[in-house]
């Protein structure tokens, strides 16, 4: 199961500077792992990054689902605000968390 935690719209400044000309809109949902819960067990916690380009010709999909982050649903919403904070895109999403985790939020 998974719930939206939020949306942003990356800065029309900081497109600017990549040289990139339309809109692109990032989408972050927090996946419960209800597959993998057992009594003995607690729930773990997935991330989901949705980035929709609004090109002129066309609209482009791309998402990345890291099943497991975490079992702490609050380091889970930490995660979450972070991505959303800082218009973290599937791409370096992995690379984000590790970090994260280094050094520990």
């Amino acid at each position: 199961m998974k719930t939206f935690f939020g949306s942003v719209f990356i800065e029309k400044e900081r497109l600017e500077e990549a040289g990139i000309k339309y809109p692109i809109k990032l989408e972050y949902y927090k996946q419960i792992n209800e597959d993998e819960i057992s009594t003995y067990q607690k729930p773990k916690y997935g991330i989901e990054i949705i980035k929709t380009e609004y090109k002129p010709e066309y609209t482009k999909v791309e998402n990345k689902q890291i099943k497991y982050v975490t079992n702490d649903e609050i380091e889970a919403n930490q995660i979450l605000n972070i991505f959303k904070t800082n218009q973290v895109t599937p791409i370096n999403s992995e690379e984000v968390i590790v970090d994260l985790f280094r050094n520990k939020f």
